[in-house]
């Protein structure tokens, strides 16, 4: 009897043969073969982001997507920073949530979940709040699957001198995003769903010159950002912590 079926939820997809049978391999997280296939990993993903790699880089974070987001949401906002958050459904809802558990502070632009972030609504709230130094909004929003005009928002809001951070959860590799055309400064998505692999680690689209202002702002051990990107860059890909084994098979075998 064949058990399998078509997974039809948001994330995972349903996994090909040949992401499986890759997973059949198991590396040393620390050996050299497997250092420089996390780097082939991160320069495919700014391949795929279509990015200047003098410019961007790849930062991946184990765990899922949320994981990625918060590693973001904890990583680059000061204690003095004031963070927007566009929410038009349950993903932007849980940014306020993760800026609540860090003590970060927030104003909501709240939208029916019906209907896209506007412009119009994020030129209001940036213009009656001059404090406002971090911008994040979702581009497809996976509850409802609505699609937010990033690249109306997004330059907007980068020409006022915000942060921007974009999550392209449901959208990236799946959805054409001119990431460094629109000035996205981080973009977070993951690997079990455009570009279908399976869950196991998250990964961010860092623009270099905002990373590396935010050394020592992390609020989490596991979850800083700058670290990572800073240990790999330095040690050749190598992990700061026990990777995903799963983290290679989505791009090597597609």
């Amino acid at each position: 009897m064949d058990n399998k079926y078509l997974l039809l939820t948001p994330g995972p997809l349903t996994t090909s043969s040949t992401v499986k049978k890759a997973m059949e391999f198991d590396y040393c997280t620390w050996d050299d073969d497997y250092k420089k296939i996390t780097q082939s990993i991160r320069q495919s993903l700014l391949a795929l982001a279509d990015v200047n790699p003098s410019k961007y880089t790849a930062v991946p974070i184990q765990g899922s997507g949320t994981y990625g987001v918060e590693s973001v949401i904890s990583s680059v906002i000061p204690d003095s920073g004031t963070l927007l958050i566009a929410m038009n459904g349950a993903y932007g809802k849980r940014i306020g949530q993760m800026a609540d558990v860090y003590g970060i502070n927030h104003i909501d632009l709240v939208v029916d979940e019906q209907s896209p972030v506007l412009l119009s609504d994020v030129k209001s709230t940036i213009e009656n709040h001059p404090e406002i130094t971090h911008f994040a909004m979702i581009h497809c929003e996976t509850t409802t699957g609505i699609l937010n005009p990033i690249e109306d928002i997004v330059p907007w809001v980068h020409e006022k001198g915000i942060v921007t951070i974009v999550d392209a959860m449901s959208s990236f590799g799946g959805i054409p995003i001119d990431v460094s055309g629109i000035n996205i400064d981080f973009l977070i998505s993951s690997t079990n769903k455009c570009i279908q692999g399976v869950p196991g680690f998250a990964f961010v689209i860092a623009k270099k010159s905002i990373l590396e202002t935010t050394a020592g702002i992390a609020r989490t051990l596991s979850l800083d950002l700058y670290d990572q990107y800073n240990e790999m860059e330095k040690n050749n890909g190598k992990w700061r912590f026990t990777s995903q084994r799963t983290l290679f098979t989505p791009l090597l075998k597609h």
